[in-house]
Order: C-alpha cells, then sequence, then structure tokens
C-alpha cells in the first residue's frame, strides 16, 4: 500500500469531504470523520488494516471553493503536519456560476482556480510524501449539459495540474459515469452533487484502489 505504516492523512475539500463532521471534534476522534467517503476510508483503513496504524483527518468545510481553501490552508494542513494529503475541490467553483448569480457571488475563474491550485501545491508538495488529487465531478452523463461541461472544464484543469506536479489523478467522474451507466443518479445522490451513502462509497473506492491497498488479503 502507498500509505506508510504509522502515517497521518489528511483529506481536505467542500461538503462532499465535509459531510456533516463535527468542527469542535479533536482530529481523528470518532466525531471527527463525517458521513462520507472520509468515514468509509477510515473505517476500512482501521478495521481492515489496523496493523498500519494510519490517522485520517477529516478537513473538508460545506461550501468551500479553492479561494476558502487557501484562506485556511496554514490551519488546516501545514499545522497538521501530514505525511499524505488528499484534495477534492472543484464542484463549488463551478456550482456559484449557476446559483449564485442573483446573489451577485464572486465566482473563482479557471485561470484563478489553476493558479491558486498551484500556489498551494507547490509550497505543500516538499512537506509531504504525497498528495492525491481528486476530480471534480457531477453526475450528469449529458456532456451538453451547461454545468457538466463547465466541471468538466475545471476536472481537466485539476488533472493538468496533477500531472504538473506528478501526483496521482483519482478520476471520479470517470467513476461516476460508468455507475450512470447502470443506474440513474436517483440512486446515488438527491441533487447530483452530493453523494449518498453509495455515491461515496464509489469515491472511497477510488482512493482506496489508488493508494493500491489490498482487499484480497483483508
Amino acid at each position: 500500500m502507498l500509505l506508510e505504516k504509522g502515517s497521518r492523512l489528511v483529506m481536505i475539500g467542500d461538503s462532499v469531504t465535509d459531510c456533516g463532521r463535527n468542527y469542535q471534534a479533536a482530529p481523528a476522534a470518532w466525531d471527527s470523520y463525517g458521513d462520507g467517503y472520509v468515514r468509509l476510508v477510515n473505517a476500512v483503513l482501521t478495521g481492515l488494516a489496523p496493523e498500519q496504524k494510519i490517522m485520517v483527518v477529516n478537513k473538508g468545510v460545506n461550501g468551500d471553493t479553492i479561494r476558502h481553501l487557501k484562506a485556511r490552508w496554514k490551519q488546516d494542513v501545514t499545522a497538521l503536519h501530514p505525511d499524505y494529503l488528499s484534495v477534492m475541490i472543484g464542484i463549488n467553483d463551478v456550482w456559484r456560476q449557476f446559483d449564485g448569480e442573483l446573489q451577485q457571488l464572486e465566482t473563482v475563474s479557471p485561470a484563478e482556480y489553476e493558479q491558486t491550485y498551484c500556489e498551494l501545491l507547490e509550497q505543500t508538495k516538499p512537506q509531504v510524501k504525497n498528495i492525491f488529487i481528486f476530480s471534480p465531478f457531477f453526475m450528469e452523463l449529458n456532456r451538453s449539459d451547461p454545468m457538466r461541461r463547465r466541471v468538466d472544464e475545471y476536472a481537466a484543469i485539476a488533472r493538468r495540474i496533477a500531472e504538473k506536479f506528478g501526483l496521482p489523478y483519482i478520476d471520479v467522474q470517470k467513476r461516476i459515469d460508468r455507475y450512470l451507466q447502470s443506474l440513474s443518479y436517483f440512486y446515488i445522490s438527491a441533487d447530483r452533487v452530493h453523494p449518498n451513502l453509495q455515491g461515496h462509497m464509489i469515491l472511497a473506492k477510488a482512493f482506496l484502489d489508488t493508494v493500491e491497498f489490498d482487499w484480497k488479503e483483508r
């Protein structure tokens, strides 16, 4: 497995990562994980590979864009001294362009998304053993859908950044698209953005496959 024994994994992102975690809880405390893919990743690593003693920390925050991540990066990443980091960000950077127009919300352009992402990785990569970049995703097969088209644009940026820094890229959109070939998004989400438990299982499996978790030996 690509996560070393006794290591610390920080998983940062927006509401898909947050998923109802207790913000006042200590890192890796019982109610700190939320009810999404972070909890499932921790359940697998703790329940099936206890000898690895890997600490999992959830630092997702509802509504965050890459701009919000930058503002809290020192506190929620640097100060925690992770060995490994995963980042899932981008859906709100896109969504605010669709649901925030009448509120006149400031939005994150593709250029700002890419520049800010690169800045964060440049300062963090030398301090950690690896960083896993999740793609933003939208549970819609129609690539002509305006929001799906925009999410694909930001996902392409995330992929390009991962390749630039030589980091693992976790293509969640590809796995979601494969799922939607068989069943409607109604089975994994109420709004095409926030997964239910089944949807979070797709995310957790994508991460665990990327770190080469060996299911057969467990």
